[in-house]
Protein backbone atom coordinates (compact mmCIF):
# COMPACT_ATOMS: atom_id res chain seq x y z
CA UNK A 1 0.00 0.00 0.00
CA UNK A 2 1.11 3.34 -0.70
CA UNK A 3 1.27 6.72 1.49
CA UNK A 4 -2.27 7.48 -0.28
CA UNK A 5 -4.09 6.70 3.01
CA UNK A 6 -1.95 9.10 4.86
CA UNK A 7 -2.86 12.00 2.91
CA UNK A 8 -4.42 14.39 5.44
CA UNK A 9 -8.12 15.07 5.79
CA UNK A 10 -9.22 18.45 4.46
CA UNK A 11 -10.51 19.64 7.44
CA UNK A 12 -7.24 19.26 9.47
CA UNK A 13 -5.59 22.94 8.89
CA UNK A 14 -1.76 23.41 7.98
CA UNK A 15 0.40 22.73 11.42
CA UNK A 16 1.13 25.98 13.16
CA UNK A 17 3.94 28.71 12.66
CA UNK A 18 6.97 28.83 15.50
CA UNK A 19 5.08 31.67 16.62
CA UNK A 20 1.47 31.02 16.32
CA UNK A 21 -1.22 30.74 19.41
CA UNK A 22 -2.84 27.29 20.09
CA UNK A 23 -6.64 27.69 20.51
CA UNK A 24 -9.14 25.99 22.42
CA UNK A 25 -12.26 25.02 20.91
CA UNK A 26 -14.16 21.73 22.19
CA UNK A 27 -17.87 22.16 21.89
CA UNK A 28 -20.80 22.91 24.16
CA UNK A 29 -21.49 21.18 27.82
CA UNK A 30 -20.37 18.07 27.75
CA UNK A 31 -16.85 16.65 29.57
CA UNK A 32 -13.86 16.40 27.78
CA UNK A 33 -11.72 13.58 28.04
CA UNK A 34 -8.65 13.36 27.15
CA UNK A 35 -5.35 11.68 27.56
CA UNK A 36 -1.55 10.68 26.52
CA UNK A 37 -1.06 7.36 24.80
CA UNK A 38 2.64 6.64 23.98
CA UNK A 39 3.74 4.20 21.67
CA UNK A 40 7.57 2.46 21.98
CA UNK A 41 9.78 -0.24 20.27
CA UNK A 42 12.97 -1.42 19.05
CA UNK A 43 13.76 0.93 15.89
CA UNK A 44 11.91 -0.22 12.77
CA UNK A 45 8.92 -1.86 14.12
CA UNK A 46 6.68 0.53 12.41
CA UNK A 47 6.04 2.97 15.27
CA UNK A 48 5.87 5.67 13.00
CA UNK A 49 3.09 4.20 10.42
CA UNK A 50 1.18 3.50 13.23
CA UNK A 51 0.79 6.71 14.43
CA UNK A 52 0.48 8.42 11.18
CA UNK A 53 -2.47 5.46 10.04
CA UNK A 54 -3.56 6.19 13.79
CA UNK A 55 -4.10 10.22 12.80
CA UNK A 56 -4.90 9.87 8.98
CA UNK A 57 -2.27 12.34 8.67
CA UNK A 58 1.38 11.94 8.24
CA UNK A 59 3.32 13.65 11.40
CA UNK A 60 5.85 11.18 11.81
CA UNK A 61 8.90 10.13 9.25
CA UNK A 62 8.75 6.29 7.59
CA UNK A 63 11.34 4.63 6.20
CA UNK A 64 12.63 1.28 5.99
CA UNK A 65 15.93 2.39 7.69
CA UNK A 66 16.40 2.23 11.48
CA UNK A 67 16.55 5.24 13.65
CA UNK A 68 14.13 7.50 11.29
CA UNK A 69 12.49 8.59 14.52
CA UNK A 70 14.62 11.13 16.70
CA UNK A 71 12.10 13.12 18.45
CA UNK A 72 9.37 12.15 20.38
CA UNK A 73 6.59 13.46 17.85
CA UNK A 74 3.15 14.29 19.45
CA UNK A 75 0.32 13.16 17.38
CA UNK A 76 -3.11 14.53 18.37
CA UNK A 77 -6.58 13.25 17.47
CA UNK A 78 -9.75 14.84 18.74
CA UNK A 79 -13.41 13.36 18.33
CA UNK A 80 -16.33 14.74 19.54
CA UNK A 81 -15.12 15.77 23.45
CA UNK A 82 -12.50 13.12 23.12
CA UNK A 83 -9.00 13.72 22.54
CA UNK A 84 -5.83 11.16 22.36
CA UNK A 85 -2.69 12.82 22.32
CA UNK A 86 0.13 10.15 20.63
CA UNK A 87 3.34 10.36 21.39
CA UNK A 88 5.61 8.56 18.74
CA UNK A 89 9.13 7.98 20.50
CA UNK A 90 12.41 7.17 18.83
CA UNK A 91 13.31 3.46 18.72
CA UNK A 92 14.70 2.29 21.94
CA UNK A 93 18.30 1.18 21.09
CA UNK A 94 22.02 1.12 22.63
CA UNK A 95 23.91 4.05 22.19
CA UNK A 96 26.83 6.19 23.18
CA UNK A 97 26.82 9.66 21.79
CA UNK A 98 24.79 12.62 23.05
CA UNK A 99 22.03 11.92 20.29
CA UNK A 100 21.64 8.42 21.64
CA UNK A 101 21.57 9.78 25.34
CA UNK A 102 19.12 12.34 23.95
CA UNK A 103 16.62 9.94 22.51
CA UNK A 104 16.91 7.62 25.15
CA UNK A 105 15.71 10.60 27.44
CA UNK A 106 13.13 11.16 24.96
CA UNK A 107 11.57 7.69 25.63
CA UNK A 108 11.75 7.84 29.46
CA UNK A 109 9.83 11.37 29.58
CA UNK A 110 7.41 9.55 26.70
CA UNK A 111 6.30 7.44 29.41
CA UNK A 112 5.16 9.56 32.37
CA UNK A 113 1.79 9.87 32.98
CA UNK A 114 0.47 8.08 29.89
CA UNK A 115 -2.95 6.45 30.40
CA UNK A 116 -1.41 3.55 28.02
CA UNK A 117 1.43 2.44 26.52
CA UNK A 118 1.53 0.96 23.06
CA UNK A 119 4.07 -1.59 23.15
CA UNK A 120 5.18 -2.16 18.99
CA UNK A 121 6.43 -5.60 18.20
CA UNK A 122 7.36 -7.26 14.61
CA UNK A 123 6.17 -10.22 14.18
CA UNK A 124 8.31 -11.13 11.24
CA UNK A 125 10.71 -12.60 13.90
CA UNK A 126 11.48 -13.56 17.26
CA UNK A 127 12.71 -11.05 19.89
CA UNK A 128 15.82 -9.61 19.96
CA UNK A 129 18.20 -8.10 22.27
CA UNK A 130 16.51 -4.59 21.37
CA UNK A 131 13.54 -6.05 22.32
CA UNK A 132 14.54 -7.62 25.72
CA UNK A 133 16.28 -4.26 26.40
CA UNK A 134 12.31 -2.76 25.49
CA UNK A 135 10.81 -5.53 27.73
CA UNK A 136 13.58 -4.28 30.77
CA UNK A 137 12.49 -1.15 30.52
CA UNK A 138 8.56 -1.43 30.56
CA UNK A 139 9.37 -4.10 34.07
CA UNK A 140 10.70 -1.17 35.49
CA UNK A 141 7.81 1.34 35.18
CA UNK A 142 5.66 -0.58 38.10
CA UNK A 143 3.05 -2.12 38.07
CA UNK A 144 0.00 0.78 37.66
CA UNK A 145 1.51 0.88 34.08
CA UNK A 146 -1.18 -0.01 31.44
CA UNK A 147 1.23 -1.45 29.09
CA UNK A 148 -0.63 -3.43 25.53
CA UNK A 149 1.85 -5.25 23.26
CA UNK A 150 1.07 -4.50 19.73
CA UNK A 151 1.81 -7.42 17.73
CA UNK A 152 2.91 -5.20 13.69
CA UNK A 153 3.44 -6.22 10.31
CA UNK A 154 1.03 -9.64 10.29
CA UNK A 155 0.70 -9.20 6.78
CA UNK A 156 3.81 -10.25 6.11
CA UNK A 157 4.53 -12.51 9.20
CA UNK A 158 5.22 -16.39 8.73
CA UNK A 159 5.26 -17.34 12.26
CA UNK A 160 2.92 -14.55 13.86
CA UNK A 161 1.12 -16.99 16.60
CA UNK A 162 5.06 -18.30 17.50
CA UNK A 163 6.55 -14.76 17.62
CA UNK A 164 3.45 -13.16 20.00
CA UNK A 165 4.40 -16.09 22.27
CA UNK A 166 7.42 -14.91 22.38
CA UNK A 167 6.49 -11.39 23.16
CA UNK A 168 4.27 -12.32 25.67
CA UNK A 169 6.90 -14.60 27.58
CA UNK A 170 9.00 -11.06 27.91
CA UNK A 171 6.10 -8.95 29.65
CA UNK A 172 3.96 -11.06 31.26
CA UNK A 173 1.83 -8.30 32.77
CA UNK A 174 0.31 -6.87 29.50
CA UNK A 175 -3.25 -5.98 29.65
CA UNK A 176 -4.01 -6.59 26.18
CA UNK A 177 -2.89 -7.72 22.48
CA UNK A 178 -3.41 -6.35 19.56
CA UNK A 179 -2.50 -8.19 16.08
CA UNK A 180 -2.51 -5.69 13.24
CA UNK A 181 -0.70 -4.38 9.99
CA UNK A 182 -0.23 -0.73 10.52
CA UNK A 183 0.39 -0.46 6.84
CA UNK A 184 -2.23 -2.31 5.23
CA UNK A 185 -4.93 -2.98 7.40
CA UNK A 186 -6.19 1.10 8.55
CA UNK A 187 -9.26 -0.77 9.87
CA UNK A 188 -7.67 -2.25 12.35
CA UNK A 189 -5.73 0.52 13.63
CA UNK A 190 -9.16 2.71 14.19
CA UNK A 191 -10.62 -0.05 15.66
CA UNK A 192 -7.19 -0.12 18.29
CA UNK A 193 -8.29 3.55 18.16
CA UNK A 194 -11.50 3.47 19.70
CA UNK A 195 -10.74 1.03 22.29
CA UNK A 196 -7.80 4.07 23.14
CA UNK A 197 -10.78 6.90 23.28
CA UNK A 198 -13.16 4.59 25.53
CA UNK A 199 -10.34 4.91 28.37
CA UNK A 200 -9.72 8.30 28.51
CA UNK A 201 -10.46 10.56 31.87
CA UNK A 202 -12.06 13.91 32.47
CA UNK A 203 -9.48 16.31 31.16
CA UNK A 204 -9.55 19.32 29.59
CA UNK A 205 -8.19 19.43 26.24
CA UNK A 206 -4.50 19.19 25.83
CA UNK A 207 -4.45 20.79 22.49
CA UNK A 208 -6.84 22.80 20.63
CA UNK A 209 -9.35 20.44 18.27
CA UNK A 210 -8.17 21.67 14.97
CA UNK A 211 -4.32 20.64 15.85
CA UNK A 212 -2.89 17.45 13.87
CA UNK A 213 0.69 17.69 16.00
CA UNK A 214 2.64 19.86 18.24
CA UNK A 215 5.71 20.15 15.92
CA UNK A 216 5.99 23.78 14.07
CA UNK A 217 5.39 23.49 10.63
CA UNK A 218 9.09 23.84 10.20
CA UNK A 219 10.08 20.95 12.43
CA UNK A 220 7.74 19.01 10.03
CA UNK A 221 9.21 20.37 7.17
CA UNK A 222 12.29 19.71 8.45
CA UNK A 223 11.54 15.91 9.47
CA UNK A 224 10.18 15.49 5.81
CA UNK A 225 13.12 16.65 4.53
CA UNK A 226 15.46 14.37 6.96
CA UNK A 227 13.03 11.27 5.42
CA UNK A 228 13.94 11.90 2.09
CA UNK A 229 17.94 11.75 2.81
CA UNK A 230 17.81 8.48 4.76
CA UNK A 231 15.66 7.43 1.45
CA UNK A 232 18.66 8.34 -0.81
CA UNK A 233 21.83 8.07 1.37
CA UNK A 234 23.11 4.63 2.15
CA UNK A 235 25.31 2.99 4.65
CA UNK A 236 25.77 5.38 7.88
CA UNK A 237 25.95 8.61 6.06
CA UNK A 238 22.02 9.00 7.12
CA UNK A 239 22.55 8.74 10.42
CA UNK A 240 25.31 11.46 10.21
CA UNK A 241 22.50 14.06 8.61
CA UNK A 242 20.20 16.39 10.52
CA UNK A 243 17.97 18.75 9.15
CA UNK A 244 16.60 22.21 10.02
CA UNK A 245 13.64 24.66 8.57
CA UNK A 246 15.75 27.90 7.92
CA UNK A 247 12.77 29.91 6.02
CA UNK A 248 8.95 29.36 5.29
CA UNK A 249 8.05 32.59 2.52
CA UNK A 250 4.12 32.10 2.04
CA UNK A 251 2.94 33.31 -0.96
CA UNK A 252 1.83 36.65 -1.59
CA UNK A 253 -1.92 37.41 -1.13
CA UNK A 254 -3.37 37.39 -4.49
CA UNK A 255 -0.08 36.13 -6.31
CA UNK A 256 0.19 33.07 -8.35
CA UNK A 257 3.39 32.44 -6.20
CA UNK A 258 4.69 29.35 -4.75
CA UNK A 259 5.22 28.78 -0.93
CA UNK A 260 9.49 28.63 -0.40
CA UNK A 261 10.53 26.84 2.13
CA UNK A 262 14.63 26.64 3.01
CA UNK A 263 15.95 24.36 4.85
CA UNK A 264 19.95 23.17 5.86
CA UNK A 265 21.19 19.56 5.53
CA UNK A 266 23.57 19.44 8.10
CA UNK A 267 26.63 17.03 7.84
CA UNK A 268 29.31 16.42 10.43
CA UNK A 269 32.37 16.08 7.90
CA UNK A 270 33.41 18.23 5.22
CA UNK A 271 33.91 15.03 3.05
CA UNK A 272 30.34 13.80 3.40
CA UNK A 273 29.15 17.65 1.73
CA UNK A 274 29.96 16.09 -1.55
CA UNK A 275 28.06 13.13 -0.70
CA UNK A 276 25.09 14.32 -0.44
CA UNK A 277 25.67 16.68 -2.93
CA UNK A 278 26.50 14.18 -5.18
CA UNK A 279 28.34 14.49 -8.88
CA UNK A 280 26.44 17.52 -10.28
CA UNK A 281 24.09 18.19 -7.74
CA UNK A 282 22.38 15.26 -8.91
CA UNK A 283 21.84 13.87 -4.94
CA UNK A 284 20.71 16.90 -4.03
CA UNK A 285 18.17 16.91 -6.58
CA UNK A 286 16.95 13.89 -5.71
CA UNK A 287 16.42 14.23 -2.27
CA UNK A 288 14.83 17.97 -3.05
CA UNK A 289 12.32 16.02 -5.38
CA UNK A 290 11.15 13.42 -2.75
CA UNK A 291 10.41 15.74 -0.29
CA UNK A 292 9.22 18.31 -2.29
CA UNK A 293 6.34 15.51 -3.54
CA UNK A 294 5.73 14.86 -0.46
CA UNK A 295 5.34 18.59 1.03
CA UNK A 296 3.07 19.55 -1.96
CA UNK A 297 1.08 16.32 -0.96
CA UNK A 298 0.03 17.03 2.59
CA UNK A 299 0.21 21.23 2.00
CA UNK A 300 -1.69 21.33 -0.85
CA UNK A 301 -0.09 23.49 -2.88
CA UNK A 302 2.84 24.50 -4.93
CA UNK A 303 6.34 23.99 -3.55
CA UNK A 304 9.47 25.82 -3.47
CA UNK A 305 12.00 23.95 -2.09
CA UNK A 306 15.84 25.75 -1.39
CA UNK A 307 18.48 23.56 -0.02
CA UNK A 308 21.73 23.99 1.29
CA UNK A 309 24.45 21.40 2.59
CA UNK A 310 26.56 22.72 5.44
CA UNK A 311 28.96 21.00 7.90
CA UNK A 312 28.18 21.00 11.29
CA UNK A 313 31.00 19.12 12.69
CA UNK A 314 30.51 16.48 15.10
CA UNK A 315 27.07 17.70 15.62
CA UNK A 316 25.62 14.23 17.51
CA UNK A 317 28.06 15.61 20.34
CA UNK A 318 26.86 19.12 20.16
CA UNK A 319 24.78 19.97 22.92
CA UNK A 320 24.21 23.39 21.15
CA UNK A 321 22.86 21.66 17.74
CA UNK A 322 21.25 19.56 19.80
CA UNK A 323 18.99 21.91 21.02
CA UNK A 324 18.59 23.52 18.10
CA UNK A 325 17.34 20.42 16.69
CA UNK A 326 14.63 20.52 19.36
CA UNK A 327 16.22 17.85 21.83
CA UNK A 328 16.39 18.64 25.64
CA UNK A 329 19.73 17.99 26.45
Amino acid sequence: MSDDHLRPDPTIPNLPAADEPFSFAPVGSEPTRAGFVAIVGKPNVGKSTLINTLLGVKVSPITSKPQTSRRGVRGIYSSEHRQIVFVDTPGLHRGGDALDKAMTQEVREAVVDVETILWVVDLRRPPGDEDKDVARFLNGLGPDARIWIVGNKIDVAKYPDEALSLYRDLYPKREREIVLSALEDPKAVYALREDLLALLPLNPWFFPGDASSDQTREQWAAEIVREATMVHLRQELPYAVAVQTTDWRDPRPGKDEPLVISAEIWVEKMGHRPIVLGKGGKMIREIGKTARKQLEVFLNTKIYLELDVVVRRDWREDREALRELGFQV
